[in-house]
């Protein structure tokens, strides 16, 4: 059946000084963690339900129509900050204590600003979105055999969107009175690809302290992003590079 689809660090333990005698800064306090913002959603509705695969649906049409759809929404959800993503404000791609690189289609390693990044993902992903070999919409055309993989890379690309908005914008959400928004298209986002294994857990465990809070209420377990918060506390020691 096919579907229409809409187009600073902290330390542990005792604080030591820096070799120039100055103290690290202590770790900003994640303001959407704040209780009084995670409770904030558009609806009510249950997501793990929502992103289970349909009787008589092809598995397929099932990632493609959704992927396509998530990327318009997460398009639209950094388009609303976009302003404020500046290569002033956000020097480079980072979320937390991690810092992301492009690759080109050469696999050269790009350091860019965040919204250089941004501007690669959506650009590389409206390509393959909007591309009859890859995201076929016509019946009796088949996917390609590399459909999935590339439905996993674009979810990765489009996590780390959501996860520099959360880290680096939210204040400006918060302004825009868009939270409940983010969080529902957050939510729903994690439950989708945590269903059908479509990213890597230890890619998304930089948010699990998010991803407990938001998806605990949605009838999600933890499986798939581990022990939550004690894996992102032990990462918050340096920053990594990806």
């Amino acid at each position: 059946m096919r579907l229409r689809r809409n187009g600073s660090y902290t330390l542990n333990g005792k604080s030591k000084g820096k070799p120039n005698g100055k103290k690290p800064a202590p770790e900003e306090k994640k303001l959407y963690l704040e209780p009084e913002y995670t409770k904030s959603r558009i609806t009510d509705f249950e997501f793990k339900e929502l992103v289970m695969l349909p009787r008589e649906i092809d598995l397929n049409e099932w990632l493609a129509s959704n992927t396509t759809t998530f990327f318009h929404h997460i398009n639209l959800q950094y388009s609303t900050i976009s302003e404020f993503c500046t290569g002033e404000s956000c020097q480079t791609m980072a979320v937390c204590n991690t810092q992301y690189y492009w690759y080109d289609e050469r696999g050269k390693k790009i350091k860019c600003t965040a919204p250089q990044y941004v501007d690669f993902v959506m650009s590389s992903v409206q390509k393959l979105v909007t591309d009859e070999d890859v995201f076929p919409t016509k019946y009796g055309k088949e996917f390609p055999n590399s459909f999935e993989s590339l439905v996993k890379k674009i979810c990765k690309y489009l996590f780390h969107v959501l996860a520099h908005i959360y880290s680096s914008h939210f204040k400006e959400t918060l302004a825009l009175e868009l939270h409940g928004h983010l969080n529902t298209l957050y939510t729903h986002f994690i439950l989708f690809i945590r269903e059908f294994n479509l990213v890597d857990p230890k890619e998304t465990t930089i948010m699990d302290d998010l991803t407990e809070v938001l998806c605990s209420s949605s009838g999600s377990s933890s499986n798939g992003s581990g022990n939550g918060s004690n894996n992102s506390a032990g990462a918050q020691n340096h920053v990594k590079e990806r």
